[in-house]
């Protein structure tokens, strides 16, 4: 297993330790803008990577970085030129901070190192502006692991451990990695040499090679910053005279801002005209649509909640009304970001195409809820920051509980139907018992978990966390099972209980969403883009099932769904899929806990090839 957190290593999207560091420097880029902001400050900030930029080139597309510098992709020559003008074009816009991401390993196209020290010194010279270092070092390397990095651990610990049961003298050794949301094997070999192979195009000032071997992932970061970044001007960008519209549907989650941001940005690279509408389809019947410029956005992934403002209204009641604004802003496409009610809205305006041709257009939505129960998609923005405050609170709750031994927590947590928070945060928090709607459970179950605890409690670890989802059972409330066990548990321990509640909605987004929903977003716009570009000239309709679509991760890969066929996958009574990929991972929470369980393994068994790649899109997150 591959423990990094310079994310390095060919042949896995991501390194354990990866997004614990992107978690540490992105708490710092946010404290620097706050400061920065009131100066009107230049920052280059310096972080980890001496042989590669993944840190650098991911933290700069989290925070909109307005400067980039890798060791794979050196700035071209005369780069000194065009990031002043950049930064200067930048405070003109009223811009009010320029930070400069910066990797240790930084060089130009000769292989000679960029600086810091150099950076900030050119800013200086040059534009004489008000210029600070911060140089990061081993912070990166520090505090608690994120969620996103336990679950993956631990998920990647259980591969290997079956992938040496499974083994004879002769198999080759492997590396267990991820690629999208699978865990796969690839051979060591394999994956060291393409490694290698990277440091020597690099060398050998090969940086388009270095670049595509660092993998796909890397490759579409790159190519999404750049386009997020710098914006051409006006008469460069070929006009499609299409107005696109976006809309948040929904409970706010974080990351959505950070996914409204990167489609306005590249909507208006592919030349369309962009729309925000406010306050959801309530908002969008009532006409609250403006247009919003590159500008406008600047600033906005590292926002939690929803800016452009959101409701969980449905469109069903007033389908007149928002035809009649299609009709009045010319609206030739829709994006979607939200949760459960964005993807029943979908299905709802999918149905009143017939009736109104308005609604004839292309429509994507990009799931975005905390609950992560959106058919389609294995992951959807916002679910990991809820996840990292779950965590977090567990943390602290257990650490209160080291002082006064013999005490189990009992803590409720969100997601209505959906018991992927209760489910992940347990595994991430190591909890003895997550209860779940998805997995029914009875008296003799909540008894055994009691007899479990109370054999627990005789070993060196006098503590226990339960996590309970909102809506696991009807009469099983947290009420009943905290009174249960303070019952059964006389003598033996005391109980505690907490609700979390709505925390687990706020929040600034955790690096994983900022990114998650930039790149989806992104990916959703060319969706638009591509399906508008078909239909120019010829005034067409759309009608047919496929433009009108979900987009999500499913295993490996980024698909668009089509709403109608999502429809049978469907719970509709307890808004979730019928099939979830996270059920896997429940054996292994209660192996975790010392529970006699049995583990699925990975799906092939098999040693891939390095290169292994569908025609599919590759997940790469």
């Amino acid at each position: 297993m591959v423990g990094s957190i310079d994310n390095d290593f060919c042949g896995t999207d991501m390194t354990i330790g990866t997004d614990s560091a992107l978690h540490r420097i992105i708490e710092v880029v946010d404290a620097i803008m706050t400061t920065a902001q009131s100066h009107q400050r230049t920052f280059v900030l310096e972080v980890m990577g001496r042989h590669c930029g993944y840190l650098a080139l991911v933290s700069a597309l989290a925070c909109g970085a307005d400067w980039v510098f890798l060791p794979e992709s050196p700035p071209e020559e005369g780069w000194q030129e065009n990031m002043c003008i950049k930064l200067s074009e930048n405070r003109a816009r009223k811009k009010r901070l320029n930070i400069i991401i910066v990797a240790e390993g930084a060089i130009d196209t000769q292989n000679k190192p960029i600086t810091s020290e150099q950076i900030k010194e050119l800013v200086v010279k040059q534009l004489g502006y008000d210029t600070r270092v911060t140089i990061l070092g081993h912070v990166q390397r520090g505090g608690t692991p994120s969620a996103f990095d336990r679950i993956l651990a631990s998920r990647m610990g259980v591969e290997a451990v079956v992938a040496l049961l499974q083994a004879t003298p002769e198999t080759p050794a492997c590396v267990v990695s991820l690629s999208g949301n699978q865990a796969v094997r690839l051979p060591l070999v394999e994956c060291v040499h393409m490694t290698q192979e990277v440091q020597k195009a690099m060398d050998e000032r090969r940086f388009k090679d270095a670049v595509q071997l660092r993998g796909r992932s890397f490759e579409s970061n790159l190519n999404t910053y750049k386009r997020l970044a710098i914006k051409l001007p006006d008469d460069q960008i070929v006009k499609s005279n299409c107005n696109v519209a976006v809309i948040n549907v929904g409970a706010p989650a974080a990351g959505m801002n950070a996914a409204v941001r990167s489609a306005v940005r590249v909507g208006i690279a592919d030349g369309h005209k962009m729309l925000a509408i406010y306050d959801g389809f309530e908002g969008f019947a009532k006409g609250q649509i403006k247009e919003i410029g590159w500008g406008d956005v600047g600033g906005w992934t590292g926002q939690g909640g929803s800016i452009l403002g959101t409701k969980r209204t449905l469109p069903g009641k007033s389908l007149e009304d928002i035809a009649t604004q299609m009709r009045k802003h010319s609206i030739n496409a829709l994006l979607i970001i939200g949760g459960f009610e964005a993807y029943l809205g979908l299905l709802e305006l999918s149905a009143a195409r017939e009736k109104y041709e308005e609604l004839c257009v292309p429509m994507v939505m990009v799931p975005a809820t905390v609950s992560n129960n959106v058919p389609g998609s294995d992951f959807s923005i916002g679910a990991d920051t809820a996840l990292n405050t779950i965590t977090d609170t567990c943390d602290r709750i257990k650490q209160s509980a080291s002082g006064t031994k013999r005490r189990v927590f009992i803590i409720e947590t969100m997601g209505g139907y959906c018991g992927y928070l209760a489910n992940m945060g347990g595994l991430a928090a190591g909890a003895d018992a997550a209860y779940i709607f998805e997995e029914p459970f009875d008296i003799r179950d909540l008894q055994s978990n009691v007899e479990h605890l109370t054999e627990k409690m005789k070993t060196t670890i006098q503590r226990g966390l339960v996590l309970r989802n909102e809506s696991c059972s009807e009469n099983y409330t947290t009420d009943f099972i905290y009174q249960l066990y303070s019952e059964e548990g006389k003598g033996v321990f005391d109980c505690r209980k907490n609700v979390l509640g709505h925390m687990q909605q706020g929040g600034a987004p955790s690096p994983f969403d900022r990114n998650f929903g930039t790149k989806i977003s992104a990916r959703a716009m060319q969706w638009i883009s591509t399906k508008l570009k078909e239909a120019s000239g010829k005034g067409r309709r759309f009608m047919s099932d496929d433009s009108i679509c979900v987009l999500g991760i499913s295993k490996r890969n980024l698909l668009f769904r089509p709403v109608a066929q999502l429809r049978k996958e469907t719970d509709f009574e307890h808004r979730i899929p019928k099939e979830q990929w996270w059920l896997k991972l429940r054996p292994l929470m209660k192996i975790l806990a010392k529970y006699e369980a049995s583990y699925e393994v990975s799906d092939s068994h098999q040693l891939e090839p390095v290169h292994h790649r569908g025609h599919e899109e590759p997940a790469a997150i």
